[in-house]
């Protein structure tokens, strides 16, 4: 006999069932699934909903009704859904997970019903003691009323009652609120959540003798002109999120089976600031905090529409990310571009408006868009040499339209190129230094360049060489006084006259700048490998107009150290000029420049009066 067939058998293990913590599940339920207790009415309403779905796909002539009745912390809905027999109740509510949408052939018609998960009457919990359910199964002729009752330790009855407990198919559900949750249950907030969740569901759904619903939905509804249409949509905004609309926008996507509207937030937003909307499924609110919705572009939006098509997560609270939910991102971010472009091109007045607090996200959307760049040309604003314009306007007046990548250097060229024919762009907003890097691409023979410290330098006329060669005493004075701060001194004449003196330097000279000032204050290992870094990039420079009274006279000064003083203070007033960032070093020459001054200005020559 084989060896391994002359050993005994082993027996299988027994199976065991879990064993379910009810109080621990309520607890998680409360503080990580859903965000507040709330949720137990929208939890009651679906149930409801699913069941009048379930009979009308049986019946479709069926009464569908749903009524909400609270009073003394107590609250009774009752519903004509299809309704529950004995052994519904056993296999359905007393089983954590199992849902009635998985039964009785209903499957394939799942995509009908609002619930998907199976956790049902347990969110009830949240806020109840003790859950009563009373139901009728309309399935069943025969049927007669069973009655589930269950408290949150997790125990619960079953028991059948007389016939004449309730006459017609449908389910009654009684909650009575646990310690310190009453309010949940009182009449008044029972009826705002009733009609938070459920203004826009297709059934008969009153709180007492006051219906919930509002149909149609304020962006399908008539309305005698579109004047009249606007005020009323600006008024449901106005309702929903406290704010008053620059603009609605229609959202119509039908292959995704969505509905509604977006309103224009009538001030700015930072991207960064997440969008929440509101989500209604199959007319039930989901959730006042979608944020997956739309484009990280359209953050100058907010939206609510209905849907049939979109998946729920677990918690019923947010949107499942999945290839449907992308598609409808897509087709509601191409409704909001073509609402931009309608704009654009019959109501420029409006467009200007909207332009003047939300041109970041159009900004947002069109570096990756090139026909809305090329829409938005005569509308987008930058800031200029020439002022506030767009860039089609500034192109029209300049060959070549320079640009800076940061603002600090905007500020340290713009006037003097302005004053030098030269146009510039500022770059260093968000968004602005790649949309004008794109212009050539939607604006054929547009030349586009970035403007350096070299470009600014090219466009100064330079001094006589006579000239220059007669102040090279005051240049080399000057030279010696900045070298320490890696900054050469150069001599050109420009206007405005005004101006005694530019700092110039660009990306790659603060870079060698900050690496010398590393290497100082390293050790000597990282000193020698900040030293091997070291690179051959032009310097920073100050540049002296020579057209400048002020400079003249500086020019003509006698004594070095006079002349190092006067020039720490140009560089220190050319640095506040351009608003660039102090370092230490640059602190610490204008307090020492400040003193020389004032010492060389009371300075008193001892062989004569003191006149005063």
């Amino acid at each position: 006999m084989d060896s391994q067939t002359s050993q005994p058998s082993q027996a299988s293990p027994s199976p065991h069932t879990f064993q379910v913590d009810l109080r621990g599940l309520v607890d998680l339920l409360s503080h990580h699934l859903y965000s507040s207790p709330k949720v137990y009415l929208r939890e009651l309403l679906q149930n409801a909903v699913d069941a009048i779905t379930a009979r009308r796909a049986e019946q479709p002539d069926a009464p569908a009704a749903v009524r909400l009745y609270a009073e003394n912390g107590t609250l009774r809905v009752e519903d004509s859904g299809v309704g529950l027999t004995e052994s519904d109740v056993h296999s359905l509510l007393a089983t954590i997970g199992r849902s009635s949408k998985r039964n009785d052939g209903l499957e394939s018609a799942r995509s009908d019903f609002l619930g998907q998960f199976g956790i049902g009457l347990l969110a009830c919990f949240v806020v109840a003691e003790r859950i009563r359910v009373v139901s009728l199964s309309a399935r069943a002729p025969d049927a007669v009323p069973v009655e589930w009752t269950a408290a949150d330790d997790g125990s619960y009855t079953v028991r059948t009652l007389p016939r004449e407990a309730r006459a017609e198919p449908g389910t009654t559900v009684h909650l009575v609120a646990r310690a310190g949750a009453g309010e949940w249950l009182s009449p008044e907030r029972v009826r705002t959540l009733a009609r938070d969740f459920g203004a826009l569901l297709p059934y008969d759904v009153r709180v007492g003798d006051e219906p919930v619903a509002d149909l149609p939905a304020p962006w399908d509804r008539p309305y005698p002109s579109p004047a009249g249409r606007r005020v009323a949509l600006a008024r449901h905004c106005r309702e929903l999120f406290g704010f008053t609309p620059l603009d609605s926008i229609d959202l119509d996507v039908p292959l995704a089976g969505v509905r509604g509207v977006a309103y224009v937030l009538p001030t700015a937003v930072s991207p960064a600031q997440r969008a929440s909307h509101r989500v209604h499924l199959k007319g039930m609110l989901l959730t006042e905090r979608a944020e997956q919705l739309l484009p990280d572009w359209a953050f100058f939006v907010r939206c609510v529409l209905d849907t049939d098509s979109l998946r729920p997560t677990a918690s019923r609270e947010s949107l499942y990310e999945d290839e449907t939910l992308a598609a409808v991102r897509e087709a509601l971010g191409e409704r909001i571009r073509s609402w931009l472009t309608g704009l654009a091109a019959n109501d420029p007045e409006r467009l200007a408006a909207f332009l003047s607090v939300h041109h970041l996200g159009v900004k947002s959307l069109a570096r990756h868009d090139p026909g809305m760049l090329r829409t938005m040309l005569p509308w987008l604003p930058f800031e200029t040499s020439d002022g506030r314009l767009s860039l089609e306007e500034f192109a029209q007046r300049h060959p070549v339209v320079h640009f800076t990548r940061t603002v600090e250097e905007y500020r340290q060229v713009a006037p003097i190129a302005s004053a030098q024919g030269v146009g510039v762009v500022n770059g260093g907003y968000t968004y602005d230094s790649e949309l004008v890097e794109a212009l050539p691409a939607v604006r054929p023979g547009t030349a586009v360049s970035e403007l350096d410290a070299d470009t600014v330098t090219a466009h100064l006329d330079t001094v006589d060489p006579a000239e220059e060669l007669a102040l090279a005493g005051f240049l080399a004075a000057a030279r010696s006084r900045l070298d320490p701060l890696n900054c050469d001194v150069v001599l050109r004449a420009f206007h405005p006259l005004s101006v005694p003196a530019l700092h110039l330097d660009d990306r790659a000279a603060r870079h060698e700048q900050a690496r010398a000032e590393a290497e100082e204050q390293a050790d000597d290992l990282w000193a020698g490998i900040l030293g091997s870094l070291r690179g051959s990039t032009p310097r920073a420079r100050l540049v002296l107009n020579h057209l400048n009274p002020l400079i003249r006279r500086i020019s003509s000064l006698g004594d070095p150290e006079l002349i190092g003083t006067a020039t720490e203070s140009l560089y220190g007033q050319a640095l506040l000029m351009a608003q660039r960032p102090l370092r230490p070093a640059d602190s610490a020459l204008l307090n020492r420049a400040f003193i020389g001054l004032l010492e060389w200005a009371t300075h008193t020559d001892p062989g004569k009066d003191d006149r005063r």
